[in-house]
């Protein structure tokens, strides 16, 4: 991309704090190849590595990945076995590269259930990151919008009690998300247009675009794609302008 391209995409990026993904597609590229599910879900890994690097140079603050759901555990042993030992070949092979990136890891979703040492690896690497002032990057593990709502109403209610002081503001705090902003565009590839249980709560407002693509085969051009495409839209919010 020449210099110019690339200027266009930082003043498209500008319009976009936040940018969630549900990278959909894997097995199915790997069964169109061949190969065993897993390999598909390894050869997704090296696109998310892409995509967390093209984020990052474009300056987009917040970057969210639905890595595995509440829903996933009901997938044959082997594979949640094999992606549970994905995630920790990710962190060892990718951890110091995010950490001179710049980029802060937060995980989001229920730990509880995540084997111990997988959960001992989450923890060092947010807090060998936490201090990075780049990108930060969510990984949604062992996730779900719905669970979300409910252990952040079960939080509220251990740190206030008072119900009367709940507002959207304050709820939004005990959310996985925090302060974060909503996301303003939610990419999903493999060709389903769903929600499928993710950030139900942050998702109210935010621009939806669907591709055939599979995840594997997301590249940087249909990272712009999506992003030219949400500047086209107008954003009402409810309104009409």
């Amino acid at each position: 991309m020449g210099e110019e391209g690339k200027r266009d995409y930082e003043r498209v990026s500008a319009l976009l704090q936040h940018v969630a993904i549900i990278m959909d597609g894997n097995g199915r590229w790997a069964e169109r190849q061949g190969l065993p599910r897993l390999e598909g879900h390894r050869r997704g890994l090296e696109t998310v590595r892409v995509i967390v690097e093209e984020t990052g140079h474009l300056g987009i603050p917040f970057l969210t990945l639905y890595s595995f759901s509440t829903e996933n555990w009901r997938r044959p042993l082997q594979e949640v076995q094999g992606l549970l030992a994905l995630f920790e070949e990710a962190m060892l092979r990718y951890g110091e590269e995010l950490k001179k990136n710049n980029v802060r890891v937060r995980f989001l979703g229920r730990r509880e259930g995540l084997p111990e040492h997988l959960r001992a690896m989450m923890h060092e690497l947010e807090e060998q990151t936490a201090t990075n002032q780049g990108l930060t990057l969510n990984l949604a593990l062992n996730y779900g919008g719905r669970d979300e709502i409910l252990r952040a109403v079960q939080r509220f209610q251990k740190a206030r009690g008072d119900w009367s002081a709940l507002s959207e503001e304050t709820f939004r705090a005990f959310l996985d998300t925090g302060s974060q902003p909503d996301p303003d565009l939610l990419i999903r590839t493999g060709g389903e247009q769903r929600i499928s249980n993710f950030l139900l709560w942050q998702i109210a407002y935010t621009e939806l675009w669907f591709t055939d693509i599979l995840w594997p085969d997301f590249t940087v051009s249909h990272f712009h794609q999506a992003l030219e495409d949400f500047a086209r839209r107008k954003r009402k919010f409810g309104g009409l302008c």
